[in-house]
């Protein structure tokens, strides 16, 4: 029977995260889990804001968002991302994130969402630094961005390379925290923002990166026929963390895994999808 992936989902309160798959079904993502699957077909687009794609469309194995041009504007046009929201009635918060030593992003997120952006993200680490209206979280997102520097985004290839080289939990909430100073000392703050106070949240249990091994590969994207299969060791992210059949510790980025159609495999079965070989930067292509 296929089965078809809707992504990793971080429920609140829970001590990891879960595999989700349309119809409603999960898989809880314990460390230790056995890990397999193989795609069949071809990758179709998954629609927008709940509704199915009209066409059905085919789309690239490579990107990160199974949606097609059209359902992709569609999903935007209705994103916080986009600005498009500007009468949005709820309370929004401006967080600091930390992914790993001078990686640090400051975001929005509805207050009603909870960490849950955070952990999408991998957040290794993060605190609250504000909350009110949506606009003035905007304004204080950015002004943070043009004051001290702040990027709003951090590519995910560095926050994977920095999950197995992590310093102390005191070091890492010391670099949160100095830029928490920093940010609540800015004078042009908007006045209905009110500014919280700092506490920092550790995911490193949650993600499983307590000695954590480095990866050797990861996935470019899935093939018809093409296997990934191995025991899970961490999940941080959208990112699975399998220790393999003769490939070592692969990760697999989730989005990659939505609009195909999933069967089982043997969690013995290795790999045998594109990968790149993050240890030498070469692209591995074909089956193996």
């Amino acid at each position: 029977m296929a089965w078809r992936c809707a992504g990793i989902s971080w429920p609140r309160g829970a001590r990891t995260g879960v595999l989700v798959w349309e119809g409603g079904r999960v898989s809880p993502l314990v460390a230790g889990k056995a890990v397999g699957f193989r795609a069949e077909g071809e990758r179709r687009c998954v629609g927008a804001r709940g509704n199915p794609c009209p066409v059905g469309a085919v789309v690239s194995g490579r990107a990160t968002q199974a949606r097609c041009a059209e359902c992709a504007r569609l999903d935007r046009a209705h994103s916080v991302a986009a600005d498009t929201m500007a009468d949005d009635p709820r309370t929004y918060r401006v967080y600091l994130a930390w992914f790993g030593p001078g990686m640090l992003k400051v975001g929005i997120t509805a207050e009603e969402r909870g960490p849950a952006r955070l952990l999408e993200q991998g957040a290794v680490v993060f605190s609250w630094l504000g909350r009110g209206p949506l606009m003035a979280a905007r304004r204080t997102e950015e002004l943070l961005r043009t004051a001290l520097g702040v990027p709003d985004r951090i590519p995910y290839a560095a926050k994977r390379a920095a999950r197995t080289a992590l310093p102390g939990t005191a070091e890492r909430a010391a670099e949160v925290a100095e830029l928490h100073r920093r940010a609540l000392a800015l004078p042009e703050w908007a006045q209905s923002l009110e500014r919280m106070d700092f506490e920092a949240v550790d995911h490193t249990g949650v993600f499983g990166l307590d000695g954590l091994e480095p990866a050797s590969a990861v996935v470019r994207e899935l093939i018809d026929g093409g296997v990934v299969a191995g025991e899970l060791v961490a999940a941080a992210g959208p990112d699975l963390h399998l220790r393999t059949a003769g490939e070592g510790i692969v990760v697999v980025d989730t989005r990659l895994m939505t609009g195909w159609s999933l069967t089982a495999a043997e969690p013995t079965a290795g790999v045998s999808v594109p990968m790149t070989d993050v240890r030498a930067g070469d692209v591995q292509g074909g089956l193996f």
